[in-house]
């Protein structure tokens, strides 16, 4: 279990605690900002070693849209875990629906990916999150996202 205030800016390891994520599926690399079930902001800093860029696309390289989405909904975990104090000990949460996604900007090798997530509802088990992904200030992506605790 973590401490009460979280030490910002939290780092991979900090993340891990938080996650069940690893390499080559971890897509938050920072948490740099934090309001206890209201928001988070994060960072994922994407770089030409990312195996998805050998075939999205060769000579072209572009993150694919839903590795955005999901980096918003590791985000939103991230929120909640933190806003719980807790680590990811006896539960997962699992994407159950996006509503609204929409792609304005590519994302490309060297670009840092800004992950704004606010949590809009908790019902029951479930979380929604509106999300938006930027680059340079700049929208890249957003999207509501629905996850759904599951206790294993």
């Amino acid at each position: 279990m973590m401490s009460s205030i979280p030490k910002l800016p939290l780092d991979v390891p900090a993340i891990q605690e938080l996650l069940p994520h690893r390499y080559p599926f971890l897509l938050v690399d920072r948490v740099v900002e934090f309001e206890a079930h209201k928001r988070v902001l994060a960072y994922k800093n994407v770089t030409c070693n990312e195996p998805f860029f050998n075939g999205h696309f060769p000579g072209q390289p572009v993150m694919p849209g839903v590795l955005v989405v999901e980096a918003l909904a590791q985000a939103g975990g991230l929120l909640t875990q933190l806003s719980h104090q807790s680590g990811t000990d006896g539960k997962l949460f699992y994407l159950v629906k996006i509503d609204g996604a929409k792609f304005s900007r590519m994302v490309v090798p060297g670009d840092r990916l800004e992950l704004e997530v606010t949590l809009k509802r908790v019902i029951r088990n479930m979380a929604m999150y509106s999300g938006i992904a930027r680059v340079d200030g700049e929208q890249a992506a957003c999207a509501e996202i629905l996850c759904a605790e599951v206790k294993v």
